[in-house]
């Protein structure tokens, strides 16, 4: 009899540890399952998101060249006509009486003026220029240029010692005030625009303000604020954070972050953008 009972021992006991196995066996099957899956979530969310990014930025390359050709045609074609226009012009005003001659001049003059304001828009879209000039330098000649226009007033301070942020990001960042200054001058009615840019060896920061009707902060997330996404979505491009604030009748506000030292998205490989 004690044999017997034994045996019933012997046989739950393995029952038992089979049972056991089995369920850990289970349990770890389970989560190795679980994990196989969260990582295919993760991954098939980082290719969505490169993707995204991808496609955002060949739509921003190809947005430049546009932009660089539109360039070239207004220095290269159009204002080379209209300097033709200006000579003959000058031609024509020596064989006039000078009441008449004074009229004509007076259009040459306005002629004169429009290739100079042609040849400094040409400049503001061409890639070559902003990067041969910096950022610094080419917001301020766009502050002259601005100001000059009587459009709206624009006012430059660089706070710290400026340093090069490469190529790209100064580009992306003097397009991202580009679309700023469209949207203060479109569809806020601003009267004055304030750019600041802070240097440091940690941190680099732009500020854009005006002084227009403001917006509700929904429009951040309405298809008619396209323009707002494309500066956040070019910050992005760049490892940069954009906080754009506003309220109806308080103007609006553009902040952004950016580290010099963290390897932006957009970049191709070569840098000189450590601070100095």
């Amino acid at each position: 009899m004690p044999y017997k009972d034994d045996q019933i021992i012997l046989i739950i006991v393995t029952g038992t540890a089979l049972l056991l196995l089995l369920g850990f066996f289970m349990v770890g099957f389970l989560l190795l399952f679980q994990k196989k899956q969260n990582k295919n979530r993760i991954e098939k969310v980082e290719l969505q998101a490169s993707f995204k990014q991808e496609l955002l930025k060949t739509r921003i390359e190809i947005q430049e060249e546009t932009l660089n050709y539109v360039s070239r045609e207004l220095h290269d074609n159009i204002t080379q006509v209209l300097s033709f226009i200006k000579l003959n012009l000058g031609l024509l005003g020596n064989k006039l009486p000078d009441p008449e001659k004074t009229k004509l001049n007076d259009n040459r003059e306005l002629v004169a003026q429009t290739i100079t304001d042609l040849r400094n828009l040409s400049k503001s879209l061409s890639f070559e220029h902003i990067s041969a000039l910096g950022l610094v330098k080419t917001l301020e000649l766009e502050a002259i240029r601005i100001n000059k226009s009587g459009l709206i007033n624009m006012e430059l301070s660089v706070d710290g010692e400026a340093y090069s942020l490469g190529e790209q990001r100064e580009l992306v960042l003097f397009r991202i005030f580009q679309e700023a200054l469209n949207n203060a001058l479109k569809h806020a009615d601003a009267a004055n625009l304030k750019i600041g840019l802070y240097y440091n060896t940690q941190m680099f920061n732009l500020t854009i303000q005006d002084d227009g009707v403001g917006f509700q902060p929904e429009l951040l997330n309405d298809k008619s604020g396209s323009g707002l996404r494309n500066m956040t979505n070019r910050a992005g491009l760049i490892g940069a954070e954009a906080v754009i604030s506003s309220s109806p009748k308080q103007g609006c506000t553009i902040k952004l972050s950016l580290n010099p030292l963290v390897q932006e998205i957009y970049a191709n490989g070569t840098h000189s953008n450590s601070p100095g």
